[in-house]
């Protein structure tokens, strides 16, 4: 069944019930110091910096778009980009596209003008929806897209290159065009995250979204009264995926614009949020800001809060210990995904497993994993391999790129290219990515495993381990390390912190700078292989 039955379903059984609350917590404190040098005493009806959409309004403005496409000549076989940053119109613009049988195509609002334009080509786009803040980037452009000759614009003051999204889709009916379509055909198109090189277009048919949706409520028990918060970019596979158990339930989700500490606990307090899948760098900073008393968890209602995640990245168990002493009634749990497999859940820990923090987990609902060697046959139980998964959530393919999807799929396997083991319980480990693995006298070396090391030093907010060039050894471990505010900590501290580590583990390159992380919470390795392998390590070690 096509993920947009959903949504259908949703309208006709809850239409009047709230489906999708957006909070700008800027707004709201733009207006509260407002009205703060007023010195007004009464507060008005309205609510600035807080919208809300019922399951009807998103039913209908869904159809609306559709209509609006179809009206264009946009239907089976075209293919609509999104370049928004999170908001109500999101999801039903993605949902809109869906219903016209068309392929939608989900931009990292991270892109650059040309990156932009890399991915449009790539993915044959043929229209692009596109917000306020992307102007300046989609006009650097726009003399160059004769292939996407529909621009929509969705926002106020539309710019003369583009057409008004808001008052085109006013003139279009709210009847669903009612497209026939099948689990087969396809139905999305997303990028790579870009940790590895260039982002390669993902397709995906409209089974894998299905198919996402059963396994996130399958491992997170979503009901009709669960709140969802989602922080995380919509564009990426992870919060969408995340939602889509929502979608499955009935049940409303939150978009907060922000990740504040205080924000989003103000959010989960105030919208009484009851499930929140946070990242690795956002969770650290909530940690933080209650130690440094910067937010007080009793000014909050955090009672219905009944289940933190987190996923996209390793998670340190140090994080996890520290989080469960603060909030001991939480149930955590761990998802290990990527967009090639439709995002989180092929592999997961699950609520009861919490003595195995650390781990990624097992096969996830309705998958398989292997262990594999260089010859893509399974290692034995203990032994370090590449992580391969099967499922119906595996991509059809990277879009127009064979040989690229040949050297990822065989025989129905996903090879993911991350290294892993697994334990005398079952229980799989990240060891590392294939391309991340420094070899340095011969020895293959787990940046993963150092990081999590260096993580439990109390001065350390974030680290990322990376390879530099040595003529003798080949590479040697350099530790990127940024410190918590109001913390000082010296390369002599680190390196006598690191006498816990075998010697040959141990960084001989102690570099204190920030850690670049992209939208999901992933390190930017390349970004700093270019920075330090590039010519300018002597200038960044300056600056310390």
């Amino acid at each position: 069944m096509p993920i947009i039955n959903l949504l259908r379903r949703n309208a006709e059984l809850y239409g009047d019930e709230v489906a999708l609350v957006e909070i700008n917590p800027e707004e709201q404190e733009k207006h509260a110091r407002t009205w703060r040098d007023y010195e007004l005493v009464e507060t008005t009806k309205a609510q600035p910096g807080r919208a809300e959409i019922t399951w009807m309004d998103f039913e209908c403005r869904a159809n609306r778009f559709a209509n609006l496409l179809l009206s264009r000549g946009i239907g089976k076989g075209k293919k609509v980009a999104i370049l928004l940053m999170n908001c109500l119109e999101w999801l039903p613009i993605y949902f809109g596209v869906l219903k016209t049988g068309a392929i939608v195509v989900p931009m990292n609002y991270r892109y650059d003008a040309e990156e932009i334009k890399y991915c449009l080509d790539l993915s044959e786009s043929d229209a692009l929806v596109f917000g306020p803040e992307f102007i300046g980037r989609v006009e650097q452009i726009s003399d160059r897209m004769p292939n996407v000759p529909l621009r929509l614009y969705v926002g106020e003051n539309c710019p003369t290159f583009a057409e008004s999204y808001d008052k085109l889709v006013t003139y279009m009916t709210r009847k669903d065009p009612n497209i026939p379509i099948t689990d087969e055909e396809m139905a999305a198109i997303y990028f790579s995250s870009g940790t590895t090189g260039f982002p390669k277009a993902i397709l995906h048919d409209h089974a894998s979204l299905m198919h996402s949706a059963a396994v996130e409520q399958n491992h997170h028990g979503q009901q009709r009264d669960d709140c969802f918060l989602c922080i995380p970019p919509l564009y990426h596979t992870g919060a969408k995926m995340h939602w889509f158990g929502s979608l499955l339930a009935g049940s409303r989700a939150v978009l907060l614009r922000g990740t504040k500490p205080r924000w989003i606990l103000k959010a989960v307090s105030e919208e009484h949020c009851t499930i929140v899948w946070l990242l690795v760098p956002w969770a650290q900073d909530i940690l933080d800001a209650i130690d440094r008393g910067d937010v007080e968890l009793e000014n909050f209602t955090l009672d219905q809060w009944r289940l933190m995640h987190i996923g996209a990245q390793p998670v340190p168990p140090s994080l996890v210990k520290r989080w469960r002493a603060l909030f001991p009634n939480h149930q955590y749990d761990t998802n290990y995904g990527l967009s090639e497999s439709i995002g989180p859940g092929c592999v997961h820990l699950g609520v009861e497993n919490i003595h195995k923090v650390g781990a990624i987990g097992k096969a996830g609902f309705g998958w398989e994993v292997m262990i594999a060697d260089e010859n893509g046959k399974p290692v034995a139980r203990g032994e370090v391999g590449e992580l391969a998964v099967r499922g119906a959530g595996v991509m059809k393919c990277y879009y127009n790129d064979e040989k690229a999807t040949n050297a990822v799929l065989r025989d129905g396997w996903l090879f993911t290219g991350d290294m892993a083991q697994e334990d005398e319980d079952g229980f799989i480990f990240l060891v590392d990515r294939k391309k991340d693995v420094i070899i340095s006298g011969g020895e293959n070396i787990y940046p993963v495993q150092i990081e999590d090391f260096l993580r439990a030093h109390n001065a350390i907010k974030d680290v990322a381990v990376i390879g530099l060039p040595d003529e003798r050894l080949g590479e040697i471990v350099a530790a990127i390390i940024e410190l918590k505010p109001d913390h000082t900590c010296t390369e002599a501290q680190i390196e006598d912190f690191c006498k816990g580590m075998p010697r040959y583990k141990r960084p001989r390159r102690i570099i204190f700078a920030e850690v670049p992380r992209n939208p999901t919470g992933k390190i930017e390795k390349p970004k700093l292989r270019q920075i330090y392998c590039g010519g300018s390590l002597v200038e960044a070690q300056t600056k310390r």
